[in-house]
């Protein structure tokens, strides 16, 4: 275990924290459980710095990383469903499990056929990564009672969370198309 690979081990430790957190029955539970994600958000900065700056990266901490980020960010969005209970939230949600579920599979097939690289993680995967977890932040802070900032009736931050969810969303979609056509050639080809 090096520090890079103990920081995703914490990330996936605070998930239930994070859960008890949302569902705790005080004012502060969205305020707690969004610092809570938000520090589980710089964890994985700052662990994947670590592990290439230093030179720490293990075949535990490759495959810890994407299980804590694919963790995180699905649990996250089934407890924003059921706090906004609209489609407007579930719609999107299913958009990024789906693509989320259907990547994840991609990855693995193509490993089996040692094509994973074909499909490595690309600049637009972290951008879309770094909007669904800002969605996520302003989207459970937005649940906090009373609002902190209102703009024309709405909180500031569902206003935010909103914009970064169809933001993330979009990217997801574009994301999933980049590597679906890098896959394309493989998935279609008579024999591999």
């Amino acid at each position: 275990m090096n520090i890079p690979n103990i920081l995703t081990s914490f990330r996936i430790l605070m998930i239930p924290v994070f859960v008890a957190v949302f569902y705790l029955p005080v004012e502060w539970n969205f305020t707690g459980a969004a610092l809570i994600f938000a520090i589980a958000g710089w964890t994985d900065w700052f662990d994947g710095y670590i592990a290439r700056r230093f030179n720490m990266t293990s075949p535990l901490g490759a495959f810890l990383d994407p299980v804590a980020d694919k963790l995180m960010v699905v649990i996250s969005i089934v407890l924003i469903v059921e706090l906004y209970e609209t489609p407007w939230i579930a719609v999107p949600a299913l958009v990024i499990i789906g693509r989320e579920i259907t990547i994840t599979a991609l990855r693995e097939w193509m490993a089996e056929y040692g094509k994973r690289a074909d499909v490595k993680v690309s600049f637009i995967g972290k951008v879309k990564t770094l909007w669904q977890l800002g969605a996520i932040f302003f989207l459970i802070l937005g649940g906090a009672t009373p609002a902190l900032v209102d703009v024309m009736g709405y909180s500031l931050f569902v206003v935010l969370g909103y914009f970064s969810l169809y933001v993330s969303v979009a990217l997801t979609l574009w994301s999933m198309y980049i590597y679906i056509k890098a896959a394309w050639p493989y998935l279609t080809a008579k024999e591999l």
